[in-house]
């Protein structure tokens, strides 16, 4: 395991895992990562989200894609597609930090001063009331800008990258700085370079460069560029603290059931009650979202009880053998 969350876990116990069933995260074939992969696509302008999947499912074949983070037709850049049981674990990155690169236009021409000191004035947190034209209930809300910079001003254009929190309308954050300035203002273009952990720099690929590499493998069974291009879901949950379970607890979890102790092999240090983690094979896969029941202390003190409790199942059932016991059905009188 590599993976930077699987590093440096409290041992709780130790266990052996059989390699008959499931597959190192790393290890992946191209048909496993085409249903437990996530893929970084850059978004051109002009479709919805909406329609860039479903032509991603036609182009890959594939019957389930989901996305991570919607963009407006005209906005490009990172959006995180889910294949297959991937699709289960995208709900994390939609509450993580975004970045925008925005390009807009002032209908003045102030000073450099002082267009500084207006943008000074929306970091931290700031009152946004949605736009009209949004899916979402037009109330006052708050949302936490962490970084505005300027990049570059060409007279009245303006180019700059905002750090932001989910949810944060940055057209509504332009006209907001143009009704301060007063004639107002205006975004033009807007790019997202950044959904949580995953920004341009982890290589982003666009549509056209998936539909070639597919295709290499596709009629002649060449791996080498779409292997590339698509990632294991764990990354998506690299942000999450993590636990390492037996063989032996996997497929009760997929079942639905809740994590005992006696399942528990390893658990992330300054673990507490309510934290949400991702809950791993010893082969590295993910197994499912859990919330902890109890803290890294009570963990390590008990011998029985239920530690997390499951909120969101990852992988198929009976990819794990059964090794659970069901209650025996009360003969009927």
């Amino acid at each position: 395991m590599t993976l930077k969350q699987l590093e440096n876990l409290i041992e709780i116990d130790q266990d052996i895992t059989d390699d008959a069933y499931g597959t190192y995260y790393d290890k992946r074939t191209i048909e496993q990562l085409l249903n437990y992969g996530i893929i970084l696509l850059d978004k051109p302008p002009g479709p919805t989200s909406h329609e860039t999947v479903a032509w991603t499912k036609r182009l890959l074949k594939l019957p389930k894609i989901g996305h991570s983070g919607t963009l407006d037709p005209q906005v490009s850049g990172v959006l995180p597609l889910g294949l297959g049981e991937a699709t289960k674990a995208l709900g994390v990155l939609l509450y993580g930090p975004k970045e925008y690169h925005a390009l807009g236009r002032v209908h003045s021409l102030p000073s450099k001063e002082k267009l500084q000191e207006v943008v000074d004035m929306f970091r931290g947190e700031i009152f946004q009331k949605p736009p009209q034209r949004s899916a979402v209930l037009r109330q006052t809300r708050t949302r936490t800008i962490y970084e505005f910079e300027i990049i570059e001003q060409k007279e009245r254009l303006l180019l700059t990258r905002i750090l932001c929190e989910a949810g944060t309308y940055i057209r509504k954050l332009y006209y907001d700085i143009g009704e301060i300035l007063g004639p107002g203002a205006t975004m033009v273009e807007l790019r997202r370079t950044r959904v949580d952990q995953f920004s341009e720099r982890d290589g982003l690929v666009t549509l056209h460069e998936l539909a070639d590499a597919f295709a290499l493998w596709e009629e002649k069974k060449d791996d080498s560029k779409l292997m590339k291009m698509i990632k294991p879901v764990e990354l998506a949950l690299s942000e999450l603290k993590s636990v390492i379970i037996r063989d032996s607890a996997v497929d009760a979890m997929c079942h639905g059931a809740q994590l005992a102790i006696p399942g528990i092999l390893k658990i992330s240090p300054n673990l507490k009650k309510g934290d949400i983690v991702g809950v791993y094979t010893q082969k590295g896969e993910a197994v499912a979202l859990a919330e902890a029941t109890m803290s890294e202390e009570e963990i390590r003190d008990a011998t029985k009880g239920y530690a997390f409790e499951t909120k969101r199942i990852i992988m198929a059932p009976n990819t794990y053998p059964k090794k659970w016991r069901t209650k025996p059905t009360p003969p009927k009188d």
